[in-house]
């Protein structure tokens, strides 16, 4: 964790192809977990994910953030 890509030789990434199985299958279940409940996930850090903020809004194709600046309706 707290490593980039290059650092980590793509582990961080949520889909890395160079860890372990068990791993593997634990990022499975936390990504099914949270993504049921709403977040997205930032792929490059298995350990990123976003509710509301401008990264959700924009992966999710919401109106905008609602935990980030935005024009009232209106």
């Amino acid at each position: 964790m707290n490593a980039d890509p290059e650092e980590s030789a793509g582990a961080c990434c949520t889909d890395a192809g160079n860890i372990s199985a068990d791993a593997r299958g634990n990022r499975t279940v936390l990504g099914a977990a949270l993504t049921a409940a709403g977040p997205v996930n930032y792929p490059t850090e298995w350990w990123h994910w976003s509710f509301g903020d401008r990264y959700w809004a924009l992966a999710t194709g919401a109106a905008y953030a609602p935990y980030g600046p935005h024009e009232p309706a209106g």
